[in-house]
């Protein structure tokens, strides 16, 4: 079973930044997805295992960036320029097939969550 532990959450004021972390050990692509209370969980980002190829969701392109350090066993999550509406529980999950995937059911693992909260 693999256990993945994401960080980094808080309460940020709008146009601020946080960097998400999360710790998987293994060889796997992963993706970071939100939920945002009274919606459906959504794709955020997504990293294939060598980090030769990344997916980025429309709506927090060119403000958020997805990372790895595989040596560390870390996935990042850089967010700039938060809106309220990025106010969620963002959550980190691992897929065993080693490309980037857009939906839920491609990934295989998932962590518990962490909260960002944006006040405007």
């Amino acid at each position: 079973q693999v256990q993945l532990v994401e960080s980094g959450g808080g309460l940020v004021q709008a146009g601020g930044s946080l960097r998400l972390s999360c710790a998987a050990s293994g060889r796997y692509a992963m993706g970071w997805f939100r939920q945002a209370p009274g919606k459906e969980r959504e794709f955020v980002a997504s990293i294939s295992w060598s980090a030769g190829s990344t997916a980025i969701a429309d709506s927090v392109k060119g403000r958020f960036t997805i990372s790895r350090d595989n040596p560390k066993n870390t996935v990042y999550l850089q967010m700039n320029s938060l809106k309220p509406e990025d106010t969620a529980v963002y959550y980190c999950a691992a897929r065993i097939a080693r490309t980037t995937a857009l939906r839920m059911r491609e990934y295989d693992y998932w962590g518990q969550g962490t909260q960002v909260t944006v006040s405007s």
